[in-house]
């Protein structure tokens, strides 16, 4: 599983002009579902987005977890984030996960984070979505379930 995770202000999501999320302050976390996935790798992604400690403290260092800030989630299903670009112009998705799969396990994990009590809004999985969000820092990880990176 990967994750991209940007530190925002705020963002929102959008589908043919309507609002279907928003959030304040927190991330927004783009996920793919690899082929190889299931509920161990959805549970180390969403603990360390929980745990990671990238918002500032009194003295101005990244020392917060989204839940030390009370933050909020924008959780969007990006099944490129598995695109190999390697080889060729266009990406081979040959190790994004199949979508009854990746739909399972996105769904999983913003359950997983409204049941930790994590303020949590999504897009529509596998639909065509306008995201905008202001970036604060800018601040953005990425994470990989497999420790590829």
């Amino acid at each position: 599983m990967r994750a991209v995770v940007q530190r925002v202000i705020n963002a929102s999501v959008s589908i043919d002009n309507e609002v279907i999320g928003k959030i304040g302050k927190g991330f927004v976390v783009l996920l793919g579902v690899g082929k190889e996935d299931d509920d161990n790798d959805m549970k180390y992604i969403a603990d360390k987005i929980m745990a990671l400690r990238v918002f500032e403290d009194e003295s101005e260092k990244m020392n917060l977890s989204l839940r030390d800030v009370e933050g909020q989630l924008l959780v969007i299903s990006q099944f490129t984030l598995y695109g190999d670009c390697r080889k060729g112009r266009r990406p081979s998705f040959d190790s994004a996960g199949n979508p009854e799969n990746a739909k399972e396990l996105y769904e999983k994990m913003c359950n997983y984070f409204e049941k930790s009590g994590i303020y949590t809004q999504t897009g529509k999985f596998a639909a065509d979505m306008k995201v905008s969000l202001i970036n604060d820092g800018p601040v953005t990880l990425m994470l990989d379930s497999k420790k590829l990176f």
